[in-house]
């Protein structure tokens, strides 16, 4: 499967001893500071820190490339919707009635290399921290919640499993999809309307075959007595060292320069 997004890849790397909550916040702290960039440097910055990551945490490039494949539709749509229908003043070519600027292609790049930087950072969360720590570092961020009656344990839970299930659901997809064409059907002939309605056949047993496995983990929760927080203890708790407040203020030190280039650059 190429979906990297949920799946969890060990390795004994810097990034993978991190705190979860430290990586949680770097994921989301990098997402919006993304949409802070507005020029070449503020775009250049965040790549050179990604590639970086990469490396420390040990996990191949064409690992995580491998990964973009099934989005790559998703960026080239976004990137022809902001090159046809950006407005500029510098008009390179008209085609019928959709007109390409230089403005036009320069926003269309930036939302290209934003879109997949945000889905890779995203997936480096997942490849270093395991389902279980992904938990526990939301359950802990939402803590404070607690005190107004916010269900902090349930959402984490909810919000893991789904993110979990998402490489699964997609084998399960591809197998369905592998299954109808030994039997005749077709997925890639005819207009958009016809390859839509061949999918029907995909996602009448995928939803069935989700449900399913909704139920069996919801008995197998149940066997185990499982009751949410209530009176729960953990095995390891959470806690900060050295490390991760190295990576906090390499974080604090990584968003300053990132204001400084879109205040000033």
């Amino acid at each position: 499967m190429n979906i990297t997004i949920g799946q969890y890849y060990p390795a004994d790397s810097y990034i993978h001893r991190l705190d979860p909550r430290v990586k949680l916040m770097a994921t989301f702290n990098f997402i919006i500071v993304l949409f802070m960039a507005n020029n070449i440097w503020s775009y250049l910055l965040p790549a050179v820190f990604l590639v970086t990551v990469i490396f420390i945490s040990k996990i191949p490039l064409a690992y995580i490339i491998r990964g973009l494949k099934p989005i790559v539709f998703i960026i080239i749509f976004t990137v022809l919707l902001n090159i046809f229908f950006v407005p500029g003043e510098q008009e390179i070519f008209s085609i019928w009635v959709l007109t390409v600027t230089v403005e036009g292609v320069i926003s269309a790049t930036m939302m290209g290399v934003r879109l997949v930087m945000l889905i890779t950072s995203s997936s480096i969360l997942t490849l270093t921290t395991s389902p279980i720590q992904l938990t526990s570092a939301i359950e802990s961020s939402l803590s404070p919640l607690k005190k107004v009656g916010f269900p902090a344990h349930e959402i984490a839970m909810m919000m893991t499993i789904a993110l979990r299930f998402i490489p699964t659901l997609m084998e399960e997809a591809d197998k369905i999809m592998k299954a109808q064409m030994a039997r005749g059907a077709s997925f890639d002939t005819g207009n958009v309307l016809q390859r839509a309605k061949s999918l029907i056949p995909i996602l009448v047993p995928l939803f069935i075959s989700s449900f399913r496995r909704a139920d069996e983990l919801a008995m197998a929760m149940e066997s185990r007595c499982y009751r949410g927080d209530i009176n729960r203890t953990r095995m390891r708790q959470l806690k900060y060292v050295s490390s991760d407040y190295k990576a906090i203020a390499c974080l604090a030190l990584f968003t300053a320069i990132m204001i400084f280039l879109r205040v000033y650059i």
